[in-house]
């Protein structure tokens, strides 16, 4: 993420049409002006709010914007109504009901149904709540219709988080997956359902447990427990005591 609001020195507040911003300005439009409240450290932006900077573009209904010595030292930035944010400088793409950023920590937060946010080359989308920390790389999923999507892999499940890497392309070294029906792993050849999922990249494999399927092609596997290699592309799948892997193998031929 790295730093999206980095409103520079100057400020230029306008009503709708008149000035234009220049290279380093900050320019900020609302139908119902500004509020400043010195005392608690905020300023609040009213209908129709539109912020555009050098390195993004933020659209709601309304904002609050949080300062720390001045108007221009922005510590919090809250937004809400219809939500969109768009920074093309840093591949971040984003909206929902809600959305927080904390500029000293590098977090960004989206609420609401039908929350997005773009990062880099990962897709990422629910019901409730997405969370993202450019500066750990952690991150959250939180919530009905959660979806995690990049060009190898495809999650869904209630509850989505891991960490990713820290470099250009958004690589998921550390994930862990729970729902309480299924959740569901979705690699280039093969099709993962369980209860809750795992993975660390440093072993290259991803565990599942409880209501295990594993579909590859024409095979389907259930058990209790599984495992993938994603370096050898090979998998296990185990039962307990009570019951037994059952293996299913579809024939295609005509």
């Amino acid at each position: 993420m790295k730093k999206i609001i980095f409103l520079t020195l100057i400020l230029l507040l306008t009503y709708r049409g008149g000035l234009s911003r220049d290279i380093g300005e900050t320019e900020i439009l609302t139908d119902e002006g500004i509020e400043v409240f010195q005392n608690e450290k905020f300023y609040l932006l009213k209908k129709n709010v539109r912020i555009v900077s050098d390195n993004f573009t933020l659209t709601g209904n309304e904002v609050k914007i949080f300062f720390n010595k001045d108007l221009y030292d922005i510590v919090d930035i809250f937004a809400k109504g219809n939500v969109n944010l768009n920074s093309p400088a840093y591949n971040i793409k984003s909206s929902g009901k809600q959305i927080y950023i904390n500029i000293v920590t590098e977090e960004i937060k989206v609420e609401g149904k039908e929350s997005k946010l773009y990062l880099e080359n990962v897709e990422m989308f629910s019901d409730g709540q997405i969370i993202v920390n450019n500066l750990s790389g952690a991150f959250q999923i939180i919530g009905i219709n959660s979806i995690l999507n990049s060009e190898d892999i495809y999650i869904t499940g209630e509850n989505i988080d891991g960490i990713f890497s820290t470099n250009d392309q958004k690589e998921i070294v550390q994930l862990n997956v729970n729902d309480n029906q299924i959740s569901n792993i979705k690699t280039d050849d093969l099709d993962m359902y369980s209860k809750k999922a795992i993975y660390n990249k440093k072993t290259s494999i991803i565990e599942l447990f409880e209501n295990v399927k594993i579909i590859r092609g024409s095979e389907i596997i259930t058990g209790d427990y599984g495992t993938f290699d994603t370096i050898k592309n090979s998998y296990k799948v185990k039962s307990n005591n009570t019951n037994k892997v059952k293996v299913v193998i579809t024939n295609t031929d005509e």
